[in-house]
């Protein structure tokens, strides 16, 4: 329910926010949010604000003019919600240090910072399960060279081999540069965590009979590995329940370091950089929304794992026999594997 109520906002970005992510407002340096009203003096009215003015600029502080009432348009100009230009801009979040609308930049950034993490899982996932289902079904010499691979790779912190690897390349990219080495980088990280389990379970599960009675079918080693693989299943949704807050702060951590999406574009570890200054953390808090953003994503992550977790568990158990595949020549393997018991007289 968390990820849905997160996800929401994020895939309509460009209707929900009020401003361009870009555009800088004059005199709007770390304005506070506005507050959205629907009842002022006279009683209940449609949504509005009251128009927000710089009083004191080296004190940075803004007040509203209670006289200048700035009603809500919806619906124009392709925007859920806004206000006239003319009247000043709608901040429900606060402005950054250039006057950039803190919501609109929030809401784009999600789609970098989550979107090269959505591939990087996707990436480590989808090498780490081949590398591991080649590993358990074929053993041998080639278990051994894929497994040595993971394993020096598993040895290196994942955080510092990315921000290694990031920081021998050309520190200048642009941003579709910069996803997809992030993306690679992240790939690279996480699949030898995901080949190791997944050699575990199918190599576990080549010693059960029905995987026995395909081998002596004469099954190769594909149709093997398609009968094997699916006991993974569980595996792999709980090893994608824990790259995604692990390498989302990993990418927090590289733009927060200057070697991740440049400015002018908003990823969250890019926005996180003005709160470095604690006068900033505490003048204007809201500058924390990237860091709030980044909890309650992880905390719906592990949400939605923690609830699918007993039906991850039972394929880890019995995933694969409850599944049994058919074998060339046998039918159902542990039909024709495992003869009938004999009944006690009584």
């Amino acid at each position: 329910m968390l990820l849905c109520l997160l996800a929401t906002p994020i895939v309509l970005a460009p209707v929900l926010a009020p401003n361009p992510p870009a555009a800088q407002f004059r005199d709007r340096a770390y304005a506070p949010p506005m507050r959205i009203r629907v009842r002022d003096e006279r009683g209940f009215r449609a949504p509005f604000v009251y128009r927000q003015h710089l009083a004191d600029r080296l004190a940075r502080r803004y007040e509203e003019d209670r006289a200048a009432v700035v009603p809500l348009q919806w619906f124009r100009n392709g925007r859920m919600i806004s206000t006239d230009a003319s009247q000043g801009p709608l901040l429900i979040l606060g402005a950054d240090a250039l006057g950039r609308d803190l919501f609109a930049r929030l809401l784009s950034g999600a789609w970098l910072s989550l979107g090269v993490v959505v591939v990087g899982v996707v990436g480590a996932l989808a090498i780490g399960t081949l590398a591991g289902g080649v590993a358990g079904t074929a053993g041998g010499r080639v278990e051994t060279l894929l497994m040595l691979a993971a394993d020096f790779l598993i040895v290196l912190p994942g955080a510092y081999l990315v921000l290694v690897l990031r920081g021998v390349l050309p520190p200048v990219l642009s941003p579709g540069q910069i996803f997809g080495l992030m993306a690679v980088l992240f790939a690279i990280a996480g699949w030898p965590h995901v080949a190791r389990g997944v050699r575990a379970i199918v190599a576990t599960e080549r010693t059960r009979a029905y995987a026995e009675a395909s081998r002596a079918a004469g099954a190769g080693l594909v149709h093997q590995a398609r009968g094997l693989m699916p006991a993974a299943r569980g595996f792999l949704g709980v090893e994608a329940a824990l790259l995604v807050p692990a390498l989302l702060v990993a990418e927090v951590t590289i733009s927060f370091l200057g070697l991740g999406f440049p400015e002018p574009s908003a990823s969250w570890g890019t926005m996180l950089q003005d709160v470095a200054n604690v006068r900033v953390m505490t003048d204007a808090p809201w500058m924390l929304a990237p860091a709030a953003a980044l909890f309650l994503v992880v905390l719906g992550v592990q949400l939605a794992a923690g609830a699918d977790a007993p039906a991850s568990v039972l394929q880890l158990d019995d995933g694969a026999r409850a599944r049994r595949p058919l074998t060339p020549a046998l039918g159902y393997a542990d039909a024709q594997a495992q003869p009938p018991r004999p009944r006690r007289r009584s």
